[in-house]
Protein backbone atom coordinates (compact mmCIF):
# COMPACT_ATOMS: atom_id res chain seq x y z
CA UNK A 1 0.00 0.00 0.00
CA UNK A 2 1.13 3.35 -0.73
CA UNK A 3 0.32 6.58 1.53
CA UNK A 4 1.16 9.95 2.44
CA UNK A 5 3.09 10.50 6.02
CA UNK A 6 1.21 13.18 7.89
CA UNK A 7 2.95 13.05 11.04
CA UNK A 8 5.81 11.81 12.63
CA UNK A 9 6.56 11.66 16.08
CA UNK A 10 10.05 9.53 15.92
CA UNK A 11 9.43 6.28 15.90
CA UNK A 12 5.20 5.85 14.75
CA UNK A 13 4.09 7.47 11.90
CA UNK A 14 0.50 8.21 10.55
CA UNK A 15 -0.10 7.49 6.95
CA UNK A 16 -2.57 8.59 4.36
CA UNK A 17 -4.07 6.74 1.94
CA UNK A 18 -5.78 7.88 -1.57
CA UNK A 19 -8.85 6.45 0.10
CA UNK A 20 -8.30 9.13 2.94
CA UNK A 21 -7.82 5.62 5.35
CA UNK A 22 -5.10 6.60 7.77
CA UNK A 23 -2.53 4.09 9.58
CA UNK A 24 -0.62 3.85 12.37
CA UNK A 25 3.34 3.06 10.40
CA UNK A 26 6.86 2.21 11.96
CA UNK A 27 9.53 1.23 10.68
CA UNK A 28 12.12 -1.43 11.24
CA UNK A 29 15.71 -0.92 13.19
CA UNK A 30 17.68 -1.98 10.10
CA UNK A 31 15.21 0.18 7.99
CA UNK A 32 15.95 2.96 10.29
CA UNK A 33 20.06 3.39 9.65
CA UNK A 34 20.57 2.11 6.34
CA UNK A 35 22.21 4.57 4.75
CA UNK A 36 20.42 7.42 6.01
CA UNK A 37 22.27 9.91 8.30
CA UNK A 38 19.61 12.28 9.24
CA UNK A 39 17.99 11.95 12.52
CA UNK A 40 14.55 11.18 10.89
CA UNK A 41 14.79 9.00 7.81
CA UNK A 42 11.17 9.35 7.61
CA UNK A 43 9.21 13.19 7.81
CA UNK A 44 6.04 14.15 6.81
CA UNK A 45 5.23 14.65 3.48
CA UNK A 46 7.23 11.97 2.15
CA UNK A 47 5.32 8.65 0.73
CA UNK A 48 5.96 5.89 1.62
CA UNK A 49 4.83 1.86 0.89
CA UNK A 50 3.84 0.29 3.44
CA UNK A 51 2.78 -3.36 4.95
CA UNK A 52 -0.33 -4.08 7.22
CA UNK A 53 0.27 -6.18 10.29
CA UNK A 54 -2.17 -9.06 11.17
CA UNK A 55 -5.46 -7.31 9.32
CA UNK A 56 -4.70 -4.66 11.62
CA UNK A 57 -4.99 -0.65 11.15
CA UNK A 58 -1.22 -0.45 11.70
CA UNK A 59 1.66 -0.98 9.57
CA UNK A 60 5.42 -1.77 8.55
CA UNK A 61 7.13 1.10 6.59
CA UNK A 62 9.09 -0.97 3.32
CA UNK A 63 10.33 1.82 1.21
CA UNK A 64 10.18 5.61 0.54
CA UNK A 65 9.88 7.25 -2.61
CA UNK A 66 12.32 9.85 -4.29
CA UNK A 67 11.71 13.02 -3.16
CA UNK A 68 11.39 15.70 -5.25
CA UNK A 69 12.61 18.05 -2.32
CA UNK A 70 12.96 18.82 1.33
CA UNK A 71 13.75 21.35 3.90
CA UNK A 72 17.01 20.20 6.51
CA UNK A 73 18.93 22.08 9.06
CA UNK A 74 21.29 20.64 11.25
CA UNK A 75 19.81 18.48 14.46
CA UNK A 76 19.81 20.51 17.58
CA UNK A 77 20.67 17.71 19.73
CA UNK A 78 23.57 15.84 17.28
CA UNK A 79 25.41 18.41 15.51
CA UNK A 80 26.80 15.97 13.65
CA UNK A 81 23.43 14.89 11.96
CA UNK A 82 20.75 16.17 10.35
CA UNK A 83 16.87 16.92 10.35
CA UNK A 84 14.75 16.84 7.31
CA UNK A 85 11.62 19.34 8.55
CA UNK A 86 9.42 18.17 5.70
CA UNK A 87 10.00 16.90 1.77
CA UNK A 88 7.84 17.33 -1.08
CA UNK A 89 7.29 20.78 -0.50
CA UNK A 90 5.49 23.51 -3.03
CA UNK A 91 5.82 26.71 -1.04
CA UNK A 92 7.57 27.52 1.71
CA UNK A 93 5.78 30.16 4.33
CA UNK A 94 8.84 31.64 6.51
CA UNK A 95 6.78 34.04 9.11
CA UNK A 96 8.77 37.04 9.92
CA UNK A 97 8.21 39.60 12.97
CA UNK A 98 10.15 42.56 13.82
CA UNK A 99 9.84 42.68 17.47
CA UNK A 100 7.63 39.95 19.95
CA UNK A 101 9.59 37.95 18.84
CA UNK A 102 12.44 39.90 16.75
CA UNK A 103 13.26 37.98 13.32
CA UNK A 104 17.21 38.53 12.60
CA UNK A 105 18.29 38.78 9.09
CA UNK A 106 21.19 35.82 9.60
CA UNK A 107 18.22 33.72 10.12
CA UNK A 108 15.94 34.66 6.96
CA UNK A 109 19.16 34.52 5.26
CA UNK A 110 20.12 30.57 6.56
CA UNK A 111 16.54 29.61 5.40
CA UNK A 112 16.49 31.30 2.00
CA UNK A 113 20.04 29.73 1.13
CA UNK A 114 18.59 26.27 2.02
CA UNK A 115 15.50 26.81 0.52
CA UNK A 116 17.43 27.71 -2.84
CA UNK A 117 20.00 24.87 -2.57
CA UNK A 118 16.86 22.12 -2.44
CA UNK A 119 14.63 24.10 -4.84
CA UNK A 120 11.62 25.20 -2.66
CA UNK A 121 9.96 28.35 -3.93
CA UNK A 122 9.54 30.25 -0.25
CA UNK A 123 7.70 33.53 0.65
CA UNK A 124 8.07 35.95 3.08
CA UNK A 125 5.22 36.61 5.23
CA UNK A 126 5.35 39.72 7.72
CA UNK A 127 3.18 38.92 10.31
CA UNK A 128 1.86 41.34 13.20
CA UNK A 129 1.63 44.29 11.20
CA UNK A 130 -1.39 45.58 13.02
CA UNK A 131 1.34 45.50 16.42
CA UNK A 132 3.78 47.68 15.16
CA UNK A 133 4.66 51.45 15.74
CA UNK A 134 6.55 53.39 13.24
CA UNK A 135 9.48 52.58 13.91
CA UNK A 136 8.54 49.01 14.23
CA UNK A 137 6.70 49.09 10.30
CA UNK A 138 9.99 51.57 8.50
CA UNK A 139 11.87 48.57 9.62
CA UNK A 140 9.78 46.12 8.24
CA UNK A 141 9.45 48.08 5.17
CA UNK A 142 13.25 48.06 4.72
CA UNK A 143 13.34 44.37 5.10
CA UNK A 144 11.32 44.33 2.28
CA UNK A 145 12.37 46.40 -0.23
CA UNK A 146 15.55 44.32 0.49
CA UNK A 147 14.13 40.87 -0.26
CA UNK A 148 11.44 42.04 -2.83
CA UNK A 149 14.96 43.82 -4.90
CA UNK A 150 16.04 39.92 -4.53
CA UNK A 151 12.90 38.62 -5.99
CA UNK A 152 10.96 37.11 -3.05
CA UNK A 153 7.52 37.25 -2.67
CA UNK A 154 6.80 39.52 0.69
CA UNK A 155 3.29 39.81 1.98
CA UNK A 156 1.80 41.53 5.31
CA UNK A 157 0.09 40.09 7.51
CA UNK A 158 -2.31 41.00 10.28
CA UNK A 159 -4.81 38.17 11.65
CA UNK A 160 -6.84 40.14 13.83
CA UNK A 161 -7.67 42.42 10.74
CA UNK A 162 -7.82 39.58 7.94
CA UNK A 163 -5.44 41.37 6.15
CA UNK A 164 -3.88 39.46 2.82
CA UNK A 165 -5.15 35.96 4.70
CA UNK A 166 -7.05 35.29 1.20
CA UNK A 167 -4.10 36.39 -0.35
CA UNK A 168 -1.94 33.18 1.45
CA UNK A 169 -5.24 30.68 0.90
CA UNK A 170 -4.65 31.50 -3.04
CA UNK A 171 -0.93 30.69 -2.84
CA UNK A 172 -1.70 27.16 -1.17
CA UNK A 173 -4.72 25.80 -3.41
CA UNK A 174 -3.49 22.56 -4.78
CA UNK A 175 -0.06 22.75 -3.08
CA UNK A 176 1.91 21.76 -0.67
CA UNK A 177 3.12 24.31 1.97
CA UNK A 178 4.94 24.77 4.48
CA UNK A 179 4.71 26.94 7.27
CA UNK A 180 8.05 27.83 9.60
CA UNK A 181 9.72 30.92 11.66
CA UNK A 182 10.80 30.90 15.22
CA UNK A 183 8.65 29.86 17.68
CA UNK A 184 6.41 32.77 18.69
CA UNK A 185 5.97 34.66 15.48
CA UNK A 186 2.22 33.61 15.01
CA UNK A 187 2.09 30.69 13.26
CA UNK A 188 -0.16 28.55 14.51
CA UNK A 189 -2.90 31.96 15.16
CA UNK A 190 -2.49 32.37 10.90
CA UNK A 191 -3.17 28.80 10.08
CA UNK A 192 -6.58 28.77 12.58
CA UNK A 193 -7.41 32.00 10.68
CA UNK A 194 -6.63 29.36 7.62
CA UNK A 195 -8.24 26.72 8.50
CA UNK A 196 -10.45 27.20 11.48
CA UNK A 197 -10.97 23.47 11.94
CA UNK A 198 -8.05 22.79 12.82
CA UNK A 199 -7.69 24.43 16.27
CA UNK A 200 -4.23 24.79 16.92
CA UNK A 201 -2.83 25.33 20.26
CA UNK A 202 -1.32 28.88 20.79
CA UNK A 203 0.47 30.42 23.78
CA UNK A 204 1.66 34.05 24.80
CA UNK A 205 5.31 35.57 24.30
CA UNK A 206 7.75 35.76 26.76
CA UNK A 207 7.91 39.07 27.80
CA UNK A 208 11.36 38.58 29.28
CA UNK A 209 12.83 37.33 26.96
CA UNK A 210 10.86 38.20 23.85
CA UNK A 211 10.80 34.74 23.17
CA UNK A 212 7.82 32.22 21.63
CA UNK A 213 6.57 29.20 23.20
CA UNK A 214 6.71 25.91 22.08
CA UNK A 215 3.20 24.86 20.79
CA UNK A 216 3.58 22.43 18.19
CA UNK A 217 5.99 19.37 19.12
CA UNK A 218 6.39 17.47 16.06
CA UNK A 219 5.94 18.80 12.31
CA UNK A 220 2.24 17.04 11.04
CA UNK A 221 0.21 17.77 7.39
CA UNK A 222 -2.85 18.80 7.25
CA UNK A 223 -5.17 18.52 4.74
CA UNK A 224 -7.48 21.48 3.47
CA UNK A 225 -10.52 20.85 1.74
CA UNK A 226 -10.22 23.37 -1.38
CA UNK A 227 -10.38 22.45 -4.83
CA UNK A 228 -8.08 21.05 -5.68
CA UNK A 229 -7.13 20.13 -2.22
CA UNK A 230 -4.29 21.66 -0.15
CA UNK A 231 -1.57 20.35 1.82
CA UNK A 232 -0.34 22.87 5.15
CA UNK A 233 2.84 21.37 7.07
CA UNK A 234 2.75 23.21 10.31
CA UNK A 235 6.23 23.00 12.00
CA UNK A 236 7.49 23.57 15.55
CA UNK A 237 9.04 27.02 16.00
CA UNK A 238 12.89 27.27 15.06
CA UNK A 239 15.36 29.06 17.37
CA UNK A 240 18.14 28.84 15.08
CA UNK A 241 18.58 27.15 11.37
CA UNK A 242 22.16 25.45 10.84
CA UNK A 243 22.94 24.57 7.50
CA UNK A 244 24.04 21.43 5.93
CA UNK A 245 26.01 19.96 3.02
CA UNK A 246 26.93 23.97 1.49
CA UNK A 247 30.17 23.45 -0.19
CA UNK A 248 32.17 27.00 -0.43
CA UNK A 249 32.08 27.53 -3.94
CA UNK A 250 28.18 27.04 -4.12
CA UNK A 251 27.17 28.90 -0.86
CA UNK A 252 27.31 32.58 -3.70
CA UNK A 253 24.63 30.55 -5.89
CA UNK A 254 22.12 29.93 -3.22
CA UNK A 255 22.03 34.40 -2.78
CA UNK A 256 20.08 35.30 -5.88
CA UNK A 257 21.27 38.39 -6.23
CA UNK A 258 25.09 37.33 -6.04
CA UNK A 259 24.57 35.17 -8.62
CA UNK A 260 23.34 36.95 -10.74
CA UNK A 261 26.34 39.28 -11.14
CA UNK A 262 29.09 35.97 -10.90
CA UNK A 263 29.52 35.75 -14.50
CA UNK A 264 30.92 39.48 -14.11
CA UNK A 265 33.39 38.65 -11.91
CA UNK A 266 37.38 38.41 -13.16
CA UNK A 267 37.61 35.07 -11.75
CA UNK A 268 35.15 31.62 -12.63
CA UNK A 269 35.85 31.16 -8.78
CA UNK A 270 35.58 33.99 -7.38
CA UNK A 271 34.36 33.78 -3.55
CA UNK A 272 33.44 37.49 -3.25
CA UNK A 273 35.78 38.07 -0.55
CA UNK A 274 39.08 39.24 -1.20
CA UNK A 275 39.46 38.62 -5.08
CA UNK A 276 39.97 41.46 -7.52
CA UNK A 277 37.71 42.81 -9.19
CA UNK A 278 34.60 41.11 -8.04
CA UNK A 279 31.60 42.15 -9.25
CA UNK A 280 29.79 40.93 -6.01
CA UNK A 281 31.74 43.56 -3.49
CA UNK A 282 31.69 46.41 -6.20
CA UNK A 283 27.88 45.77 -6.23
CA UNK A 284 27.65 45.89 -2.64
CA UNK A 285 29.84 49.30 -2.30
CA UNK A 286 27.16 51.39 -4.67
CA UNK A 287 24.96 50.11 -2.24
CA UNK A 288 22.90 47.55 -5.08
CA UNK A 289 23.75 44.76 -2.60
CA UNK A 290 22.49 44.58 1.38
CA UNK A 291 25.05 44.62 4.17
CA UNK A 292 22.95 42.37 5.95
CA UNK A 293 23.01 39.42 2.88
CA UNK A 294 26.67 40.03 2.77
CA UNK A 295 27.42 40.06 6.49
CA UNK A 296 24.77 36.73 6.34
CA UNK A 297 26.83 35.15 3.68
CA UNK A 298 30.61 35.68 4.88
CA UNK A 299 29.18 34.16 8.43
CA UNK A 300 27.87 31.40 6.17
CA UNK A 301 31.52 30.89 4.65
CA UNK A 302 33.14 31.19 7.44
CA UNK A 303 31.23 27.90 8.95
CA UNK A 304 29.74 30.23 11.83
CA UNK A 305 27.03 28.68 13.81
CA UNK A 306 24.25 31.48 13.37
CA UNK A 307 22.13 29.96 16.59
CA UNK A 308 24.92 31.26 19.06
CA UNK A 309 25.98 34.56 16.99
CA UNK A 310 22.05 35.66 16.15
CA UNK A 311 22.26 38.23 18.68
CA UNK A 312 25.11 40.40 16.98
CA UNK A 313 23.64 41.61 14.16
CA UNK A 314 21.28 44.63 13.91
CA UNK A 315 17.63 43.42 11.89
CA UNK A 316 18.47 46.90 9.98
CA UNK A 317 22.22 46.53 9.18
Amino acid sequence: MKGLVTKSTGSWYVVRCENHQVYQCRIRGKFRIKGIKSTNPITVGDYVDFELENDTNTGIITHIHPRKNYIVRKSVNLSKQTHIIAANIDIAFLLITIDNPPTFTPFIDRFLATAEAYDITTILVFNKIDLYDTDELNKKNELKKIYQAIGYTCIDVSVPKKTNIDLIETYMRGKVCLFTGHSGVGKSTLINCIAPELNLKTAEISQQHKQGQHTTTFAELFVIPTEPESYLIDTPGIKGFGVVNFEEHEIGDYFPEFFALKHQCKFNNCLHINEPKCAVKNALHQNKIANSRYKSYLQLMAGEDEHFRVNNFDIDD
